[in-house]
C-alpha cells in the first residue's frame, strides 16, 4: 500500500514539471545562439564560437518578421551599417551617361566586287590603312571579264572592217562597253583597252570612297563572288558615343538639348554633339536603352573605341534621393533596407528615377522620413540569403 501512495505520488510530480517545463521549451525554440563574426555558427544554447571562441549572441527568431532582420550590436559595428533618413534634395539638372565611341555608321562605305574572280593582287592588307578614293585597291583575274573585254575589241574591229553595213556596230559596241562598265571596268580602262587593241588578263579596281580600312576579309588568291565584300572603310570625320541610360531615366532626358562628350583620356575637352537617335526598344534583361550623340573628330584625334560620359540635360527639381550604393539593383527591380526598430531592419521594393553623380532619385516605396540604410546594405542582403534562403529573395520579385 505504501508503495503505491509513494507511485502515485511521483507520477503527479512528473507530470506537474513536463506542464511546468512547456513554456520554457518553446521560449528555447524560439531563440538561437550565433557568432557575431561567424554567422553561420548557429546553435540552440549559449557557449562559445568553435572558430573563434567569442562567446555566443543570442537572437530572437519570433522578433523578425517575414522581411525582415534582427542584428546584435556586434554585427553591425562589424558591417559598417549607417543609416540616413530619406529626404527631399535638389538633384542636379544634368544626367551624366557612361558611353564609348564607335564609328559613324552612316559614314562607312563597303567596296563590293562587282563580277565573280580571284583576287591576285592586294595593294592594301592592314586594318587602319587610309584609303583614298581613286587608289589602286586590287587586281582580279576574270573569265567573264575577260570574255567582255574580248566582245568589245571584235565588235571594234568589225566596225573598222565592215564598215558602213546593214549591221549597227556603234549598238553592239555600246553594250559591250557597258557591260564593262557595269562590272567596274573605268571609263578610262575601256578608253585604253580601244587605243591599245590588247588587253591583260587581270583588271585593276580603284577604290570608289576615301576612308580608314575596318573590315577587310579577302586575301590574295582567294575567289570571291559577284557582291562579295572586298574591303569596308570609315569616315572618322565625326564619331557616334554611345550611352546606356537606365528606362527610368529616359523621361529626365532633353532630347532636343545640346550633349556635351567628355572623354577621360583628354581630360579638359569637352565636344559639343546633338542626341541623333534613342532606340525605340529597351533590353527587357537590363532595362537599359542606347543613346546615340553625333560628334565632329576634328583632326581625327578620337579613336573608335575610346570611353566617354555623355552629360545631358535635365529636368531635375526637388526629389527623395539617396546615395547611390544603398539601392540594390540587378535588372529586374530595385530595393532598399529601412530600420524599422532598433537593430531590426526591413526590405523593401523601391521604384528609381533620375540618377545624379552619386544620388539617385527614389519615384516611389518609400516615405519622406524613413530611415534607410545607406552603407552595408549588400551586407544585409547577403546576412538574409543566408539566414532565410535564396527562395525568398525570388518570391520578393514577384
Amino acid at each position: 500500500m505504501r508503495l503505491v501512495i509513494y507511485a502515485a505520488f511521483f507520477a503527479m510530480l512528473l507530470l506537474s514539471a513536463c506542464k511546468y517545463n512547456k513554456p520554457a521549451e518553446t521560449a528555447k525554440n524560439d531563440t538561437y545562439y550565433t557568432c557575431s563574426m561567424h554567422p553561420q555558427i548557429m546553435q540552440d544554447k549559449p557557449g562559445t564560437c568553435p572558430i573563434c571562441h567569442m562567446d555566443l549572441i543570442p537572437v530572437n527568431r519570433s522578433n523578425e518578421a517575414k522581411d525582415e532582420l534582427m542584428l546584435s550590436d556586434e554585427q553591425i559595428l562589424l558591417g559598417n551599417i549607417q543609416t540616413d533618413t530619406l529626404g527631399r534634395a535638389l538633384m542636379g539638372d544634368k544626367v551624366v551617361l557612361t558611353a564609348t565611341l564607335n564609328f559613324d555608321e552612316m559614314k562607312v562605305n563597303t567596296v563590293s566586287a562587282r563580277v565573280m574572280g580571284r583576287i591576285d593582287r592586294l595593294y592594301f592588307k592592314n586594318t587602319g590603312d587610309y584609303i583614298k578614293k581613286g587608289d589602286h585597291l586590287f587586281d582580279l583575274y576574270s573569265e567573264e571579264l575577260n570574255t567582255a573585254k574580248q566582245e568589245y575589241l571584235a565588235a571594234l574591229e568589225r566596225q573598222q572592217a565592215l564598215g558602213n553595213s546593214i549591221v549597227d556596230f556603234e549598238q553592239l559596241i555600246e553594250g559591250a562597253k557597258n557591260k564593262l562598265k557595269l562590272w567596274g571596268v573605268s571609263e578610262s580602262q575601256i578608253t585604253a583597252l580601244a587605243k591599245t587593241k590588247k588587253f591583260s588578263p587581270l583588271t585593276a579596281f580603284y577604290s570608289t570612297a576615301s576612308g580608314y580600312v575596318t573590315e577587310l576579309p579577302v586575301k590574295e588568291g582567294q575567289y570571291v563572288m559577284e557582291g562579295g565584300v572586298i574591303v569596308k572603310l570609315a569616315d572618322l570625320s565625326t564619331l557616334w558615343a554611345e550611352a546606356q541610360v537606365y528606362a527610368s531615366q529616359l523621361a529626365a532626358v532633353d532630347y532636343k538639348g545640346v550633349a556635351t562628350v567628355q572623354l577621360p583620356d583628354m581630360p579638359g575637352r569637352e565636344i559639343k554633339g546633338k542626341v541623333t537617335f534613342a532606340n525605340p526598344e529597351i533590353s527587357t534583361d537590363t532595362r537599359i536603352n542606347l543613346l546615340r550623340v553625333s560628334i565632329p573628330n576634328t583632326g581625327n584625334r578620337l579613336k573608335p573605341g575610346m570611353p566617354a560620359y555623355v552629360v545631358l540635360k535635365s529636368s531635375g527639381g526637388n526629389a527623395m534621393t539617396l546615395p547611390v550604393d544603398a539601392v540594390l539593383r540587378d535588372g529586374k527591380m530595385a530595393q532598399v533596407w529601412v530600420q524599422t526598430a532598433k537593430n531590426t531592419y526591413k526590405r523593401k521594393m523601391v521604384e528609381t528615377g533620375l540618377e545624379s553623380g552619386d544620388r539617385i532619385e527614389i519615384k516611389s516605396g518609400l516615405q519622406n522620413g524613413d530611415v534607410v540604410v545607406i552603407t552595408g546594405a549588400y551586407l544585409l542582403n547577403s546576412e538574409y540569403i543566408f539566414k532565410k534562403g535564396g527562395e525568398m529573395m525570388e518570391e520578393h520579385k514577384h
